[in-house]
């Protein structure tokens, strides 16, 4: 039997569950733990003492400091924790430790359940050149290219020239886009592997590569699979994963709406025949690429993905209870033919980064986080809370909006509007960018590729909107509001903030600077008499009045809305029915200073690790030359010349600590 476990008696039942992650995951996986009477270990880091899953657990212990190395990769202490609370078994969530076999066993020499497969299940498909070897073995499709045990430059070029460019460079160990690049032309490989290999040694500490033949305009089809220790093996229908940006999968569906019924069938029994090559037990799932008529094994995910939710939403299947059952030694609950499909389910993932600069991480402490409620099909999986810190040292993610709908249509306008209600302040999101994506009409006609995000990011990241009338009078409200609120007034009313009088009138003007830079001027005029509000050459009557929910409602024009503020200092953010506005409330009084960092400066723009120098002091650098490499949250981000000119100073070094804002080197400009 090929990838022969070890004895099913480490399957059996237990009562006390350890999380060995964070963030989403850790919550996710104690809600269901939790609902079956488990009770749950969470452990954390130093940067994660106050978080969000070591609130939501019945126990929490510190693991270390922050560095993940040093905390939630750290084998020997987790096993130790799991030892001093009692723990029986360990769930691993996805990333961190749950794909390492070295993990998995030593929880079972620990006597310990690890609720996945076993360390020789996850050595054989969790190396995407062995599974791919094994899949070789058995049949399954495969995508050309090399995935053999010599790793020198000379043989993996030799491999792609006889692939053919474009090749993709992949991390063997890795997921999630780490320690993968796409390489057009043979010169640029040699870069591309020194970069990949470094990111995949920091990821997940091995930095073995492979080389696949690129597949022009392709989909990414996964198949969610489930095995139980009695040998019944289930595949549990298929995903879409095609919208992706830098191999990080960004909105994921199920079903795949590019399958039919009958290629849903073939990549499905696919998906089965490749998990039984290894008698797999466990949750996981069988990755494909798709050119559009054939379909190509690309590799397996010996864990819960991301992405699980949409597969729970169209199967009725808690995919966590199925995992936990499986560990406790039980049958799986039902057989394939009575596992049916039911609607269509989408989700997105929102990250804190700011897509207007080119989605680097943010980070900082959440000072609103608001979402809408899990009603009408709509699931909200999070990680975080308003209090929460965003830290630098873990992957971005802070949540994931899911919709159902009967139909594709329908869960994509519900996922539209979960993330239309959705505030994230403090940090910077993505959730705009999500839904300029989603909204997209080829998302919507499925005319999409992996490379559709890239290809259209300038009108998936379009410029903030302008404000008119309604933002303009609700930022007035709510300036008057909030000042309401700190004087103690009775009433919630802009004739009681502003200062009623008996007779006369009186004129108040706020000024504000939009996202562009521009200035608007607002008068409220009040006193004796209705309040109004005057923009421009217009003198609008309007009414406002709380909403229990937070907000409020605006009149004007004739037209009730209601909108969303939130105020820090001089800074508004509004939600209404035209977008999402951030601006600035300029000082009346004047005295406002605006440090600026030049373009010239080559600074740190979130704290990171000086990874590598690409560049030498003295070098006469072209406009876009790369300097230097930081790793930020886990991804590698170059810093490049602002202009032409010379490298006149690098003031760091490889494994630097660095902080935002530190400069890291100056380049002078070529006098022309």
């Amino acid at each position: 039997m090929k990838g022969q476990t070890q004895a099913h008696s480490q399957y059996r039942r237990f009562r006390t569950l350890l999380i060995a992650n964070r963030g989403e995951i850790a919550c996710r996986v104690i809600r269901t733990a939790r609902a079956m009477g488990l009770r749950t270990v969470a452990v954390y880091s130093e940067a994660d003492a106050d978080s969000m899953h070591v609130a939501m657990a019945d126990e929490a212990v510190l693991l270390g400091p922050a560095r993940a190395r040093d905390s939630y990769l750290n084998i020997e202490r987790v096993i130790e924790v799991a030892r001093q609370t009692g723990a029986e078994a360990v769930h691993p969530g996805y990333g961190f430790l749950s794909e390492s076999a070295e993990f998995a066993q030593a929880c079972l020499d620990a006597g310990l359940v690890f609720v996945g497969p076993t360390a020789a299940m996850i050595r054989l498909m969790g190396s995407k050149s062995g599974s791919k070897m094994l899949m070789e073995e058995a049949g399954v499709p495969l995508v050309p290219g090399y995935h053999g045990e010599a790793q020198d430059d000379a043989t993996l070029a030799a491999a792609a020239d006889k692939a053919g460019y474009p090749v993709l460079v992949k991390a063997s160990a890795g997921g999630g886009g780490r320690g993968m690049r796409v390489v057009r032309a043979a010169g640029e490989l040699a870069a591309a592997l020194v970069s990949a290999r470094r990111e995949a040694k920091a990821a997940f500490g091995d930095d073995r590569m492979l080389i696949e033949k690129f597949v022009q305009n392709p989909r990414h089809i996964v198949v969610q699979i489930i095995g139980d220790s009695h040998g019944n093996l289930l595949s549990l229908f298929e995903r879409e994963c095609t919208l992706q940006r830098r191999h990080q999968k960004v909105i994921e569906e199920a079903p795949s709406p590019t399958l039919n019924a009958a290629q849903r069938e073939t990549v499905c029994a696919a998906a089965r025949k490749a998990a039984g090559a290894v008698n797999y037990v466990g949750a996981g799932t069988i990755e494909f690429v798709s050119d559009g008529k054939d379909v190509f094994f690309i590799e397996m995910n010996t864990r819960l993905q991301v992405e699980h939710p949409v597969t729970e939403l169209i199967t009725g299947i808690d995919l966590v209870e199925w995992q936990l059952r499986v560990a406790f030694g039980e049958t799986l609950p039902l057989t394939q033919d009575q596992i049916t499909l039911n609607g269509h389910a989408i989700e997105a993932r929102v990250y804190a980064e700011n897509p207007h600069k080119n989605f680097m991480p943010s980070v900082g402490r959440i000072r609103t986080w608001h979402t809408p409620a899990e009603v009408n099909g709509l699931r909200i999986d999070a990680g975080y809370r308003t209090g929460d810190a965003v830290s630098p040292h873990y992957d971005a993610m802070l949540a994931k909006v899911i919709a159902w709908a009967p139909t594709r249509d329908e869960a994509i306008d519900r996922l539209n509007r979960g993330l239309g209600e959705s505030d994230v302040r403090g940090i910077v999101s993505n959730i705009p960018f999500l839904s300029a994506l989603v909204t997209h009409p080829q998302v919507r006609a499925n005319t999409i590729d992996t490379g559709f995000i890239e290809r259209e990011l300038k009108n998936l990241t379009p410029a903030a909107p302008v404000p008119h009338d309604l933002e303009l009078g609700a930022a007035v409200v709510a300036i008057l509001g909030e000042e309401t609120k700190r004087a103690g007034a009775e009433a919630h009313s802009p004739w009681r903030m502003a200062g009623w009088m008996p007779v006369g009138r009186r004129r108040r003007v706020f000024t504000f600077r939009d996202g562009q830079g521009d200035e608007h001027r607002v008068s409220l005029v009040y006193g004796n008499g209705p309040a109004t509000l005057s923009i421009g050459e217009r003198e609008l009557a309007f009414t406002t009045a709380p909403e229990a929910a937070g907000g409020f409602q605006l009149r004007l024009h004739g037209i009730k809305s209601h909108v969303v503020a939130v105020i820090e200092g001089h800074e508004l953010y509004l939600r209404t029915r035209n977008g999402r506005f951030d601006l600035h409330w300029v000082d009346p009084f004047g005295g406002e200073t605006e440090e600026q960092v030049g373009e010239d400066k080559i600074v740190a723009p979130l704290p990171g690790t000086v990874v590598a120098l690409l560049a030498e002091v003295g070098a006469r650098l072209e406009k876009g030359a790369p300097i230097l490499t930081l790793e930020v949250m886990k991804m590698e981000q170059t810093l490049r010349a602002p202009f032409a000119g010379v490298l006149s100073a690098i003031k760091c070094k490889v494994g630097d600590i660095v902080g935002e804002g530190v400069e890291l080197a100056v380049v002078e400009p070529t006098v022309v």
